[in-house]
């Protein structure tokens, strides 16, 4: 992380944006609806250290299978292991704090580095571009190297999750500025979705935005999220991708953020939103 604290700018467009869209009558959940309050009784370790932010529960599994954590010093074998609270867990020897209140940051990602928390080659990563200050924090899926836009930020494993799912329907939003030949029509298709290489990809909901020539922006809408499938759809339709940009995740929208900055979003907005999840 940079050493130097930098002030934390608004974000505008996330707040009107949220607050239209949880103000209407469709988006308001019938009846009543689990939240994402703490369930009582004892839950599996993955679980409770998802929530506390070390880590999500596949990668808490992966720590458990490296013997990273132990309760009471002894060294957990199964992440099947169920318990009402933190007390005495320790991850690489050191205690787990008690998990604290979920929070949700939008984070502009430059092009240029990688969402990982570091990288064997030397490569830049988000860590390197946020500010110091900031929790713990795990990013909501992945931006590859050279896409740049929104990226989720938050501390909580278990909201992590929520949003990552597919079954949740959180709709992704990307722009594309590409290069060759396309069509409306063509790009219709890809509601249906289709098959590259034995991947199936899903519904894409995509728009030619304008054209210069031969080069073009496109707008993308999904709710997978599989690893690169923006750039590997657009190459099976045989464009070339130069620029790749997430606007938006959910309600979320970068707008109002410059590459490296980050705001956060309101607690009551975020109680809000996850409400309105599947």
């Amino acid at each position: 992380m940079t050493a130097q604290r930098t002030k934390r700018p608004p974000v505008p467009r996330v707040k009107r944006e949220f607050d239209k869209k949880v103000k209407k009558g469709p988006q308001t959940p019938r009846g009543p609806k689990p939240g994402p309050a703490r369930e009582d009784g004892p839950q599996r370790i993955a679980k409770l250290l998802a929530r506390a932010g070390v880590a999500s529960r596949r990668d808490v599994e992966r720590m458990i299978a490296d013997g990273r954590i132990a309760l009471d010093g002894k060294v957990l074998e199964t992440p099947a292991t169920l318990l009402e609270n933190l007390n005495g867990v320790t991850v690489d020897g050191q205690p787990v704090k008690p998990p604290t209140a979920a929070r949700l940051y939008c984070f502009y990602k430059p092009a240029g580095c990688l969402t990982a928390a570091r990288d064997p080659k030397g490569r830049p990563t988000i860590y390197d571009k946020l500010p110091a200050g900031l929790p713990r924090l795990m990013p909501v899926g992945r931006l590859d190297f050279m896409t740049e836009g929104l990226l989720l930020l938050t501390n909580d494993g278990e909201l992590k999750r929520q949003l990552e799912l597919p079954s949740t329907g959180v709709v992704r939003t990307y722009r594309a500025r590409a290069f060759g030949d396309i069509t409306q029509a063509q790009l219709e298709e890809l509601a249906e979705g289709v098959e590259i290489d034995g991947i199936r990809y899903g519904s894409i909901d995509a728009n030619l935005e304008r054209r210069t020539g031969r080069n073009c922006w496109i707008m993308l809408s999904l709710t997978e999220g599989k690893n690169r499938e923006v750039r590997n759809v657009l190459a099976h339709l045989g464009l070339q991708v130069s620029r790749l940009i997430r606007v938006s995740y959910g309600p979320f929208s970068v707008e109002g953020l410059e590459p490296g900055a980050i705001g956060e979003i309101q607690r009551e907005q975020l109680f809000q939103f996850r409400r309105t999840l599947k």
